[in-house]
């Protein structure tokens, strides 16, 4: 399930909570981000349709920086890996950093808050 957001209020549907937490700390920092701004294609099919993309979680517009979140089962962890990994060779001007599950909990307890509750 991805995030979105609703066109009538604007508001950001996150689809995981820990989206959510960190669009809260960019917000108390005034990071302006935006969430799920772009797809990248990362694979074509014969006729040029693109039959894989990747959808970094936030756009930090004034770092000119992608973030993907990665906090939960390991193999979903490979598998972004994989795609950062093509994002890059494709798109070597777009910055991309991966925050793993154990740099999003370390974040969640500088900021004091509760990593149990929205990272596993």
């Amino acid at each position: 399930m991805k995030g979105s957001r609703d066109a009538n209020t604007g508001s950001v549907h996150f689809a995981h909570k820990s989206e959510a937490e960190f669009a809260k700390i960019l917000d108390f920092y005034g990071i302006r981000w935006e969430y799920e701004p772009q797809s990248f294609p990362l694979r074509w099919d014969a006729h040029g349709r693109a039959i894989e993309s990747f959808s970094p979680d936030f756009y930090l517009s004034e770092l000119d920086l992608f973030i993907e979140l990665t906090t939960l089962k390991q193999s979903l962890v490979t598998k972004k890996n994989r795609k950062v990994r093509r994002l890059r060779e494709l798109y070597p001007h777009i910055h991309v950093k991966i925050f793993y599950g154990r740099d999003f909990r370390q974040l969640l307890l500088k900021y004091g808050l509760q990593p149990t509750a929205v990272a596993p």
